[in-house]
C-alpha cells in the first residue's frame, strides 16, 4: 500500500503545473480560470459566483455563500465581500475593453451579508483617464434588490504592453487582458 501511494505521489507531482504554468484549460484573454480563487469551477473553495458582462462596461454575478466563507457566525466573511465586489468590477473594466490590475478597492459595508442567501453583485465601469479606469459596484440580496449590502469603488490601472510582458513573461501566454486596448 506504502509504496501504490508513493507512486501515484510521484505520478500527480509529474503532472503538476509549475508556479508560473497557466493552467492548459485556462483562457486569461477571456477572463476564464479554472482554478481561480474567486470564481473557478475547478477550485472546491471558490465561492461559486456565475458573472455575465456586457460590451457596455456592465458586469453582474450571483452567488449563494456557504459556510466556507463565514466570518461572524451566520455571515459573510468581509474578505469575501470584497472580493466579489473586485471580481465584478475587474469584469465590467474588461467587458468595455479596458485592461488592467486593480490598484485601489474601496469597500463599504452597509449591512450584514447573510450566509445561504442569494446574492447580486452588479458593477459599471466610470471615467477613463490613459491607462486608469474606475469602475463602481453594488451587492445586494436577490430578494430585497433595494437594500446595499455592500459597495465598492475600484481603480485598475492598465500595465504598459512592455511591463506586462515582463511581469508575464513567465506564462508564456498572451499579456494583452492587463494592458491598454482602447
Amino acid at each position: 500500500m506504502t509504496e501504490s501511494a508513493r507512486e501515484l505521489a510521484a505520478r500527480l507531482r509529474a503532472d503538476s503545473r509549475g508556479l508560473h504554468d497557466i493552467a492548459t484549460v485556462d483562457d486569461p484573454e477571456i477572463g476564464e480560470r479554472w482554478y481561480s480563487p474567486v470564481y473557478g469551477p475547478g477550485n472546491p473553495v471558490a465561492p461559486p459566483i456565475v458573472a455575465t458582462d456586457s460590451s457596455d462596461g456592465r458586469a453582474r454575478g450571483r452567488v449563494t455563500v456557504g459556510k466556507t466563507h463565514e466570518g461572524p457566525p451566520g455571515l459573510v466573511h468581509g474578505g469575501v465581500v470584497a472580493t466579489l465586489l473586485d471580481h465584478v468590477l475587474a469584469r465590467a473594466v474588461r467587458a468595455a475593453g479596458r485592461g488592467g490590475l486593480t490598484a485601489t478597492l474601496t469597500v463599504t459595508y452597509r449591512r450584514p451579508v447573510p450566509l445561504g442567501v442569494p446574492l447580486m453583485a452588479t458593477a459599471e465601469m466610470g471615467t477613463t483617464d490613459g491607462r486608469r479606469t474606475t469602475a463602481t459596484a453594488r451587492l445586494v440580496a436577490e430578494d430585497d434588490p433595494s437594500t446595499t449590502l455592500a459597495e465598492a469603488e475600484g481603480l485598475f490601472i492598465a500595465l504598459r504592453p512592455e511591463r506586462a510582458a515582463d511581469v508575464f513573461a513567465p506564462t508564456g501566454r498572451s499579456v494583452a487582458a492587463w494592458t491598454t486596448r482602447t
